[in-house]
């Protein structure tokens, strides 16, 4: 199954690291939402071919109290669903592709409102505002949110460095301490080098922040928050375009959040900044 053509953003999610169980679950939603809204939970398990208590235990593991809560979720998802998901093709026009491209964008955001846990953005937020340092970690194009997130968190002189190399990012957990924070970027979750990195700030005592597109890759379990953004991505091309964007919304709440924190400040450092930086220009 095509994780864009599950019907709800905590499935696509989760997909990729479910059980063989739990993906014939998903698969079978998908491919009979409608049927499924009207069944029990005895049908829904005679259908998928599985029991009723592996049906409960998959809805509570995506975060519903059961199969009522996560119909009524998927009730919601399909009523605001007027059209499907489309890749793009090698027989798309150029406005076609366009069009398909900031649709995906803009669905993922919306996906990616649904997903995200405002507590826990909130609890990165009181570890970022706390730390004596602040390390962010990733590789290819997650290292283009990484250093986003330096420029960003620099203006409130806060002590913040990105690293996109294995062997720097190894040295830099290793130096850090319990008052320091890790910010690990990463689409899959799974890169086994940032994996590595994450592990070493852990032994060192660091918190670790974690903003992915899979709810249950390995890199969550490692890390004390984590920041959840689902983007829809194009089999055509082998980036991971939408979360690379989707990924900087997610950084850009944060920075915003932190900068309402304390408004007067943030407007210090934003006119000491535009200050200097005005000399610079002819």
């Amino acid at each position: 199954m095509a994780t864009e053509l599950l019907p709800l953003p905590i499935l696509r999610g989760s997909y990729a690291h479910m059980t063989r169980t739990e993906k014939r679950i998903a698969d079978y939603v998908s491919e009979h939402r409608n049927e499924v809204m009207e069944q029990t939970i005895s049908e829904l398990a005679a259908g998928v071919g599985s029991s009723e208590i592996t049906i409960s235990r998959f809805c509570k593991k995506l975060g519903f109290s059961g199969l009522q809560s996560f119909k009524i979720a998927l009730a919601a998802e399909l009523r605001q669903t007027d059209t499907v998901y489309r890749d793009i093709t090698g027989n798309d026009g150029t406005e076609l592709i366009v069009q398909k491209i900031f649709r995906n964008i803009a669905e993922g955001l919306q996906d990616t409102l649904k997903l995200l846990d405002a507590a826990a953005l909130e609890r990165a937020v009181d570890q970022i505002c706390r730390a004596g340092r602040i390390a962010v970690y990733g590789f290819g194009n997650s290292a283009t949110v990484c250093r986003d997130i330096e420029t960003r968190f620099l203006r409130f002189g806060m002590v913040v460095q990105a690293y996109s190399d294995a062997h720097q990012q190894a040295t830099s957990a290793s130096l850090l301490t319990p008052h320091d924070v890790v910010i690990a970027v990463s689409h899959t979750g799974s890169t086994l080098e940032l994996l590595d990195s994450v592990r070493i700030a852990r032994a060192a005592g660091a918190v670790v922040i974690a903003i992915t597109s899979h709810a249950n890759a390995p890199l969550t379990k490692l890390s004390n928050v984590v920041l959840h953004g689902m983007g829809r991505e194009t089999h055509y091309s082998s980036e991971a375009i939408s979360s690379r964007l989707i990924h900087m919304a997610i950084a850009d709440a944060l920075y915003t959040v932190i900068a309402m924190r304390n408004p007067q400040e943030y407007r210090r450092n934003l006119q000491k900044m535009r200050t200097v930086i005005a000399k610079k220009r002819s």
